[in-house]
């Protein structure tokens, strides 16, 4: 963007681009005048277009019913229903079905024409008796000709000519309201103007610019249209053709300047036929990129077969000057296609330093068919043409040739209601134009709405600003929340969601916060961003891996505008794959006072993961990412570019990314999730060892990762030893139980049941099982009855000896050792006091490298336990010296008592 020179649709260069384009419709026979039926702002005096209609409100009008009396008979009527009596006064035929079946209806001492389908509706509410006297297709009706029921107070329609009689439309005639039989006022409605041009009904159309009746409105002259319904509804009562009278609240159209309800108006407007342009058009859309791909497909190509001739003239005095001059004595026209050329035609000397009126009204030209004086017409120009020619109008086109260097726009956006606005200005303009499309992808968003999926207004109370969502989490939280939406999709605004992003960023933060800390802490440095693979322990090539795939997966979703996509799997990766998993299994060896292989490993690996993390996040987190390449990159990587934003996109490398070893991760970690599960179930908590996990199946590729993953495994579960044995092998930690089933025994053996249970009882379960498994049966004798029981009348209850607990997974099954030796008891309290003390170091806020003393006091039994671990202890919490003492004497910065297991202990800590 060139912020020092914006382009400004107020700048005469940009309103000769639009001159131009309107010349180039002329050029090609596409501008035309003409009488269109449009809607009209009666404030702003102007007519809008079909995608200019987009607000509505809801408004309470009356709903009548109206007798229109059928020519050369007496109390015989075509009945009609309208929302709007004040287009009755325009009124000049009538529309019905021809398919439809329609009926003479008796109604007191009156014969009624209507829909027979809709008679029910509209009679039965006035509970009034009625009789159908004949029903016909709606076909025979054409030609019917009625009065008009206003004639005496509108006298010009007692002159009009081919008027007042019965048309057939079968496209714009409906039954789900009114009584099929459509009052028609082609100088009031687009669908009665189409129907009333193949039937050459007149066009009557009373209103002036202000939306008032003119003289040829009869009675009902100098009235404001609305006002006028009470007035006409008044005298058609009087008259006697108001037959049912009803108030209706709908959503009608107003403007989107001035919010004023608008009318339907025929007018004569400057236009740019568009259905010269559809064939193109279609053809053109096809080679655009949609996405989604249905925004195109669908909506954008339905819009072009729908679309309508582009009404460019606006009645306004501020916008782009319509550059059309019209000869006032022959009334030809001249269409001008820059300012040059105007100022060479003109004939009055008009030093024309300002495109705009009234200083471009000033000038004449000459006409060249008969020498009289040519004007302008006194139209402005559709405020959408002015958008539509921004891919050109803004690089000065074609005063100078940019535009063939940028041709055609790589990329747009904007939301799905441009599917008739910008999107479609766009494609008319470059069609006319330059006979192609003027961009190649369309980014097509949705918009924001409540939780509820309403419209967001300040007078529901429900509208939440731009700086209100920013506030309580700031920038990129917001921004990432979006991105996470599908992009297409309307995205509910969600309070809690956003909380949601906020606690993946902030897990994020620590993570960066974890590595910053110990990196510099240890005074890790590197030139450059790699690894020495080969050495890396299996954790690092994980996360190597992870992290490629990541590279090539964000890189692909962006290339193909899937923001949200993109979002979430950053999202994901950091949470569950950085945090949850990497940082836990490399803690220790970061933790680890000397230098070491290991340690060094674990920085390389963590460093080439989170640098290549900030700069595939860059685009959708640009703050976050922008700290942490200045705290953690540029103190680690002196030599580094001075931004994150600076830097290349990352590329991934395919020989670090092993689908193997993600796949036996996969197992493993799911392994681990289950083992879990059940420590969980139990009651015992993470920080304490138990012995085993053996994990029973047959499956070589489940063996293999388990053998991958070992350590992984024992680390994140917390355990002494894992195993992997056969299946078969299961059995031998299992006890048997069978139990009775006794409605099955005792429908086949009623008053035996009893015996059979003791007797079923006293075997052996292992003998019974062994039975039913080879011989599918049990038979023994029971008071001299022989008795055969099968698998429906024993149910086998297997469960694990004590001290083991086993669960099934889908890699197979897990059995966990839950018998804590003496041993592994008193590392899980020396794992509990060390949590206490690193709580109370934060409470504290000490640094990470902060040494510390301590004093502890605790029952001697216990004392005696965390002597045997006071090197672990004093390792862990960063203690320089660990001391006991009586409960009484415990003198420190900060003391804290503690319950571990049942026994108080009290902890007290003296920073260094």
């Amino acid at each position: 963007m060139d912020w020092e020179n914006p382009y400004l649709t107020m700048r005469n260069e940009y309103i000769e681009a639009g001159w131009w384009l309107v010349k180039e419709a002329e050029k090609k026979g596409l501008l035309d005048r003409g009488i269109k039926v449009m809607h009209w702002c009666p404030r702003c005096e102007t007519v809008l277009s079909d995608y200019e209609v987009t607000e509505y409100r809801d408004l309470t009008d009356p709903s009548i019913y109206v007798k229109f009396p059928v020519a050369c008979k007496d109390n015989e009527y075509i009945l009609i229903w309208t929302t709007t009596p004040w287009t009755l006064p325009a009124n000049t035929g009538v529309m019905v079905h021809p398919e439809f079946e329609y009926a003479r209806v008796r109604v007191g001492n009156e014969v009624l024409i209507m829909s027979k389908e809709r008679i029910e509706h509209v009679l039965k509410p006035l509970e009034i008796e009625y009789e159908i006297l004949e029903v016909f297709p709606g076909k025979k009706l054409s030609g019917l000709r009625y009065r008009h029921p206003l004639e005496d107070e509108i006298p010009v329609h007692k002159k009009l000519e081919n008027a007042h009689f019965v048309v057939l439309s079968e496209e714009f005639v409906h039954l789900e309201e009114g009584t099929g039989c459509v009052h028609s006022a082609p100088g009031h409605g687009e669908e009665d103007f189409i129907v009333g041009q193949k039937y050459g009904l007149p066009v009557l159309s009373p209103v002036d610019d202000n939306g008032v009746f003119t003289e040829d409105a009869g009675k009902y002259k100098g009235l404001f249209v609305r006002d006028a319904n009470k007035v006409i509804i008044n005298d058609l009562k009087a008259k006697g053709y108001l037959f049912r009278e009803e108030k209706i609240t709908h959503k009608y159209p107003v403007c989107w300047r001035c919010k004023t309800p608008l009318i339907f108006r025929a007018t004569k407007q400057w236009f740019i036929s568009i259905s010269k342009l559809k064939d193109k058009m279609y053809e053109e859309s096809e080679r655009v990129k949609w996405i989604p791909e249905w925004a195109g497909m669908h909506r954008f190509k339905n819009w072009i077969l729908g679309a309508r001739d582009w009404v460019i003239s606006r009645q306004r005095y501020w916008g782009t000057p319509l550059p059309i001059w019209v000869c006032e004595k022959c009334g030809s026209r001249k269409v001008i296609g820059s300012k040059e050329e105007l100022l060479k035609l003109s004939i009055n000397n008009t030093d024309l330093k300002d495109l705009h009126r009234p200083c471009v009204d000033e000038v004449v030209i000459r006409c060249e068919k008969c020498g009289g004086e040519m004007r302008r017409v006194k139209d402005v120009m559709d405020v959408w043409f002015d958008s539509g020619i921004s891919f050109f109008a803004s690089l000065n086109y074609p005063k100078n040739n940019k535009l063939e260097e940028m041709w055609p726009v790589d990329f747009i956006v904007e939301g799905h209601d441009q599917i008739s606005g910008w999107f479609f200005s766009l494609m008319r303009a470059g069609i006319i134009g330059f006979d192609h499309t003027p961009y190649t992808t369309v980014l097509m968003h949705g918009f924001a709405l409540d939780e509820k999926g309403h419209e967001m207004h300040k007078s529901l109370g429900n509208f939440v600003s731009a700086p209100e969502a920013i506030r309580p989490y700031g920038r990129d939280v917001f921004r990432l929340y979006v991105l996470s939406n599908t992009v297409w999709e309307d995205l509910r605004f969600s309070w809690n969601a956003m909380k949601e992003v906020f606690n993946d960023l902030n897990v994020a933060w620590n993570v960066f916060n974890f590595a910053a800390t110990y990196m510099l802490l240890d005074k890790f440095k590197t030139e450059r961003v790699d690894l020495d693979y080969q050495k890396l322990l299996t954790e690092d090539k994980w996360i190597v891996s992870r992290l490629n795939n990541l590279i090539r997966e964000v890189t692909n979703h962006l290339s193909e505008y899937k923001l949200h996509l993109a979002a979430r799997k950053l999202r994901r990766f950091i949470v569950e794959d950085v945090s949850r998993v990497y940082i836990k299994l490399i803690r220790r060896r970061v933790w680890i006072e000397e230098e070491s292989e290991s340690k060094t490993l674990a920085y390389k690996t963590l460093f080439y993961v989170l640098y290549n993390y900030l700069l595939l996040s860059a685009p959708l987190v640009p703050f976050f990412t922008e700290y942490w390449f200045h705290n953690l990159v540029k103190k680690v990587m002196e030599n580094s570019v001075e931004s994150v934003h600076l830097c290349d996109w990352p590329s991934f490398k395919e020989e670090y990314i092993n689908p193997t070893l993600e796949e036996q991760a996969q197992i493993a970690f799911s392994l681990v999730e289950t083992a879990l599960a059940v420590r969980s179930k139990t009651g015992i908590k993470i920080r304490q060892p138990l012995p085993s996990l053996t994990i029973y199946t047959d499956d070589p590729k489940i063996k293999e990762a388990i053998h991958t993953f070992e350590n992984i495994i024992k680390s994140l579960v917390n355990i002494k030893h894992v195993y992997v044995k056969p299946v078969k092998e299961l059995e031998g930690i299992l006890t048997v139980e069978v139990r009775p089933v006794y409605p099955s025994i005792g429908k086949k053996y009623r008053a035996l049941t009893t015996s059979i249970v003791n007797r079923l009882s006293a075997m052996d379960p292992n003998e019974v099982v062994k039975r039913l498994e080879e011989d599918g049966k049990v038979a023994f004798t029971v008071d001299g009855n022989e008795v055969v029981l099968t698998k429906e009348d024993i149910e086998v209850l297997k469960k694990p000896i004590e001290g083991y607990e086993i669960t099934e997974s889908q890699y197979g099954f897990l059995v966990l050792n839950t018998e804590i030796s003496e041993k592994e008891r008193i590392e899980g309290l020396a794992r509990d006091v060390v949590r206490r003390i690193q709580y109370m170091r934060k409470m504290l806020d000490l640094p990470v490298d902060a040494f510390i003393n301590v004093t502890i006091y605790a029952p001697e039994n216990i004392v005696n336990d965390m002597r045997s671990m006071e090197e672990y202890i004093k390792n862990e919490a960063r203690i320089k010296v660990l001391s006991y003492t009586k409960e009484e004497d415990i003198k420190a910065k900060l003391v804290k008592t503690w319950n571990l297991d049942n026994t108080s202990i009290k902890i007290g800590i003296d920073p260094l």
